[in-house]
């Protein structure tokens, strides 16, 4: 089951991987590197990716607003409203730190949403090829295959933590009541990579600190409809528009219960 605008969306995103983000993989000068936070970069790539993928989208369907990380980043009013109607939202490129760093784990991400809900999602990474996408109620899939999400098969669960937003002290109790039962694995820095692995079986639960709409919006559903589930610890799930820190994925109902009594129980 694919969405209307599915293959065009694919189109899109292979054309900006193969113009935009491979060329200048590598291939940065110093100047054409931002940080536009504490460790937050953004490239002259991030750039031309967002306004490629916003004209192509905008293109598809005037109607429909287009959301992106780095538009956002220089007008944060664009993002209000974002649970009313429906929006496209961009990660243009995700991994920015990676990417500029040489480090071959970044992905693009688009997803569409409605009244907050999001309805479709697609994950490139541009290196290999691979695409993750899914539709609501339609199932997730990994280059055209409909996939679940399985467990990772070690001893014990494979747990990966996201603390370099955290403090000394709770990054230390956090990654103490994990280890007790978890194998906790090291993160990638890149949501698009992390949902992946969630769903193919690499890793069995992530600990997110951000939550912002373009880093969870197409993976919190792929996840989803793998069968995982992304919920904050009180038990309510992810919405695009609430952007609470410390945010639970697990490939299953029976993992995220396992991993919120664990860590915050």
């Amino acid at each position: 089951m694919h969405h209307p605008h599915h293959e065009a969306v694919v189109t899109l995103m292979r054309r900006v991987a193969t113009e935009i983000v491979l060329p200048r993989f590598r291939n940065l000068g110093a100047d054409e590197i931002e940080e536009k936070a504490a460790d937050d970069m953004v490239t002259v790539a991030d750039r031309l990716s967002e306004a490629a993928l916003t004209e192509g989208l905008a293109a598809l369907d005037p109607t429909i607003r287009v959301i992106g990380e780095e538009a956002v980043a220089a007008d944060a009013r664009l993002v209000a409203g974002i649970e009313h109607g429906r929006a496209w939202i961009i990660d243009p490129i995700d991994g920015t730190n990676n990417y500029a760093s040489g480090i071959a784990t970044f992905g693009i991400m688009i997803a569409l949403v409605e009244d907050g809900e999001t309805v479709a999602g697609w994950i490139l990474d541009p290196v290999t090829d691979r695409l993750c996408h899914a539709i609501r109620g339609g199932g997730a899939h990994v280059d055209g295959r409909r996939v679940t999400a399985q467990p990772s098969g070690g001893e014990r669960p494979s747990a990966v933590l996201a603390t370099y937003h955290l403090d000394a002290a709770t990054e230390a109790e956090l990654c103490a009541r994990a280890g007790r039962v978890f194998t906790v694995a090291p993160m990638p820095r890149c949501a698009a990579e992390q949902y992946a692995r969630l769903v193919l079986g690499t890793n069995d639960i992530a600990l997110f600190q951000k939550t912002l709409p373009w880093d969870h919006a197409a993976g919190s559903l792929l996840l989803r409809e793998a069968g995982g589930v992304v919920r904050w610890p009180d038990g309510s799930d992810y919405h695009v528009a609430d952007q609470r820190r410390g945010m639970v994925a697990a490939a299953s109902p029976a993992l995220w219960d396992e991993a919120v009594a664990v860590l915050f129980g």
